[in-house]
């Protein structure tokens, strides 16, 4: 049986941001299986205008996961996410992995999950902007993305960066091939112009 990594879906998420990891631990030989969530079973349609149906809702979630990915979007500056609070707490609390890109990382860092440890995001000075309750600012890393105690964080220009600290975190492919996916989509077929 696969093991299930859930996405977190809502209205104007960035839709992009995971979709390069998704369609890699999605594939039939990694041993997991993509499936989305959401608070409620309402569709919910992405920046990009992709309009999902969630697989589940706060309320019916897996206990047992893979992962949780928090994508980006504007929702998490305004509050408008602060019903995952608990899925994510039930996350790191059963040190189940948990991946937050862009503004995600931003709202890791105002609820104090990023205070203590290695991490990244859309820039320190913005994060601390936008997430006033943050106390990290020692462990702030100028990189695309940071792994460290089961958090991946990245910002938002990474999301093959996000998907290689995945990959590697979940072990979903072996090093070798992690390097030669990230090398094919960040540099393509032939040499840029």
């Amino acid at each position: 049986m696969k093991e299930e990594v859930l996405v977190f879906v809502f209205d104007g998420y960035a839709d992009w941001e995971p979709a390069f990891v998704c369609a890699e631990l999605n594939a039939s030989d990694t041993g997991h299986a993509v499936k989305t969530i959401a608070a409620n079973g309402d569709p919910k349609t992405s920046m990009g205008g992709f309009r999902v149906l969630p697989d589940y809702t706060l309320g019916n979630r897996p206990n047992d996961f893979a992962l949780l990915i928090l994508p980006g979007g504007e929702a998490w500056l305004g509050h408008g996410n602060d019903a995952v609070l608990p899925l994510v707490e039930h996350a790191i609390g059963r040190r189940i992995p948990v991946g937050a890109i862009c503004n995600a990382a931003s709202f890791l860092a105002q609820h104090g999950y990023l205070d203590g440890i290695a991490h990244t995001g859309n820039t320190l000075s913005f994060m601390k902007q936008v997430a006033p309750a943050y106390r990290g600012e020692a462990h702030f890393q100028e990189r695309q993305a940071v792994c460290d105690a089961g958090i991946v964080t990245a910002n938002g220009s990474a999301a093959l960066e996000f998907g290689r600290e995945i990959l590697a975190l979940l072990e979903a492919k072996s090093q070798d091939d992690i390097a030669a996916w990230y090398h094919m989509n960040k540099q393509g077929f032939y040499p840029a112009d």
